[in-house]
């Protein structure tokens, strides 16, 4: 039986990704932060299939610990301070839990499993200010938040950590990908959760920033399975992980005002304290080469994405009520 340890198992991804392997006959470990209040409504469902140890990304003992304990074949590290904007304000503890955080598992790894296989998340925020467009492997870096300039760093220590030790290591630079259990911060949820109120009379207005900033999309559930596919590879290495479609903020607000048979004209308003210090320009990805290399595809439109987000919502707060 194959183990895998997943850092963040209890955010979107490792939720999603812990199905994926439970699926697949894994024995699933996963790393949480040791806290009074457990948050596990994203694996509640899974939770008595996973394995659940205690660790902290930002403690080098607790990351040796769980590496010896669990002596995995495969290590996902989907731990991060994941919202941008809150980087701006918590830019060193963004830095020390992806940044840092990222070398700390890789040391680990080199000193107690060499053979395990390690899996990065990377981000489409690294390309920040586009230097082209669409992105592929090649496209260099520029990343316009704190958020980007740490996954940047975690991504090259991971490039490091494979050409210094042999390490098998991987990075998904994974573009924008959102699902039911986006949190509530990030602007799909919080669009998809406010249609949702205010169809059901609990919300008269929703205030967004830039509605005029692009995104490339997908399905959380669909990213998931090429994580997995690049460890199952002959050999390491990174791959743009994306649906290479765009859409603007304001098409989001119109798929789903739409679906709930709203106008959102009349229910969005723009609010300036929404608005990022600096945005990125089109981010959109080039997933050519995991098309190929991997045979990986997205099965889940943007349309259908967004309407799913919405429904989920309608139904858990009509079940709330």
């Amino acid at each position: 039986m194959q183990k895998a340890l997943i850092t963040g198992i209890t955010g979107q991804d490792g939720s999603y990704l812990a199905e994926f392997l439970l699926e697949k006959g894994y024995k699933v470990f996963g790393m949480v932060r040791r806290s009074s209040v457990e948050r596990f409504d994203r694996i509640d469902h899974i939770v008595d299939e996973l394995h659940l140890i205690q660790g902290d990304i930002t403690d080098q003992s607790s990351l040796d610990e769980a590496i010896k304990m669990t002596n995995p074949d495969e290590v996902y590290n989907l731990c991060a301070q994941s919202f941008v904007p809150t980087s701006w304000n918590q830019p060193t503890l963004t830095a020390n839990v992806n940044a840092l955080g990222t070398a700390r598992i890789l040391e680990a790894i080199r000193k107690h499993k060499s053979d395990a296989k390690f899996y990065q998340a990377s981000s489409s925020e690294m390309f920040g200010k586009v230097q082209e467009v669409p992105q592929t492997e090649k496209t260099p870096f520029y990343p316009r938040s704190p958020y980007g300039v740490s996954k940047v760093y975690a991504h090259y220590i991971t490039v490091n950590y494979r050409e210094s030790y042999n390490i098998f290591a991987c990075s998904g630079i994974c573009f924008n990908h959102e699902s039911p259990r986006r949190g509530f911060e990030f602007v799909t949820r919080k669009v998809s959760n406010g249609v949702a109120k205010i169809k059901l009379g609990l919300l008269k207005k929703l205030k967004m920033g830039n509605l005029e900033a692009k995104r490339d999309w997908g399905y959380a559930g669909d990213f998931v399975e090429a994580m997995w596919l690049m460890l199952q590879q002959d050999k390491p290495d990174d791959y743009v992980i994306a649906t290479g479609e765009t859409h603007s903020v304001k098409e989001l607000v119109e798929v789903a005002f739409g679906f709930a048979g709203l106008d959102w004209q009349k229910y969005v308003e723009t609010d300036p304290a929404f608005l990022r210090p600096v945005d990125v320009a089109a981010l959109v990805g080039n997933a050519s080469k995991a098309k190929e290399k991997l045979g990986w595809t997205p099965k889940t439109g943007f349309k259908q994405l967004v309407e799913m987000m919405v429904k989920s919502d309608l139904k858990m707060l009509q079940g709330a009520k």
